[in-house]
């Protein structure tokens, strides 16, 4: 073989072993990014917050406004119709049953007839005296309205999505512009059996847990109603979750502070709180602030 042979074909071994090194580079096995130390793996570690998955309770609620009424709340009516000649107490009094309270002359013009008395069917305190001396009044005219102020409920309306949620003995917790800083626990024990046709609500009563002298008979309050309760189930903390494509995901730090993504299923819900049905596991530590720039892999650095 002469010498120029020899040249060519060392020439084109080195070009095909360059060729083949180039495919190889492209086409070859990737490396598992998951496998690779964290100190080679490419990148800043990112900064992150952790809470672990705990045991705790968990409720759901729904705020809505309520008026403070006089438990026993009584209107007090008139035997015959008539006008009102005599009142003989003003709001704020307390009156007794079976006292007198006002007089009704049912005399017409041409005729005398004996004053009829008006009597009170409970004792209370006066919340409310519509007409004044003078007035014509029928046996269905309220002259008073008395109740039992020693005796407080509130009254709320619940809105129909929420009507099958509610029970006896359910709990709330209210509050008042006119207290402000403390909350005030009470309880469901009257429901309406129907819902009101037009506004499609349902009436409710609750009574105070823990009562105080400020709360008055027709105070405006708040109360948040709990619907819905659990108890020691895991729950992580609502900053934790991220809605991607209609899934809810988190991140996993493991024990060499890489983050690991993992597709949840989500429970009862609260204000801060979630339940976590499946995809973490009690004690893993959950990614809670700094996970939006997170992807499955990347070192991370825990914050104190």
């Amino acid at each position: 073989m002469n010498k120029s042979k020899i040249i060519t074909i060392a020439i084109i071994s080195l070009i095909v072993l360059f060729a083949v090194l180039i495919l190889f580079n492209i086409f070859g096995p990737e490396e598992d990014e998951s496998s690779r130390p964290q100190q080679m793996r490419s990148g800043p570690a990112t900064t992150v917050r952790v809470t672990p998955v705990t045991t705790g309770i968990i409720e759901k609620s729904v705020i809505l406004n309520g008026e403070i009424l006089a438990r026993n709340q009584v209107t007090i009516l008139p035997a015959m119709a008539g006008r009102l000649v005599d009142m003989r107490f003003s709001v704020g009094d307390r009156v007794t049953s079976g006292s007198i309270v006002a007089m009704v002359d049912p005399s017409r013009p041409g005729e005398v007839f004996s004053r009829s008395p008006v009597v009170s069917t409970v004792t209370g305190t006066v919340l409310n005296a519509p007409f004044s001396i003078g007035d014509s009044v029928t046996p269905q005219s309220g002259i008073y309205i008395v109740g039992d102020l020693s005796a407080l409920l509130v009254e709320t309306f619940v809105p129909e999505r929420f009507a099958t949620s509610v029970t006896q003995g359910m709990r709330a917790s209210l509050w008042f512009e006119a207290i402000p800083g403390e909350t005030f626990n009470a309880e469901v024990f009257e429901i309406n059996p129907v819902l009101d046709p037009v506004s499609r609500t349902l009436r409710i009563r609750l009574r105070f847990l823990n009562t105080d002298p400020r709360i008055r008979a027709g105070m405006f309050a708040t109360l948040s109603l709990i619907t819905n309760r659990k108890a020691d189930v895991p729950v992580i903390q609502r900053t934790s979750v991220i809605n991607t494509y209609g899934s809810w995901i988190v991140f996993v730090v493991d024990e060499e502070n890489i983050a690991r993504r993992r597709v949840v299923t989500l429970g009862l819900d609260s204000e801060d709180q979630l339940e976590i049905l499946s995809g973490v596991s009690l004690g893993e530590r959950v990614v809670s602030a700094g996970q939006n720039f997170l992807s499955d892999g990347d070192p991370v650095r825990i914050a104190e």
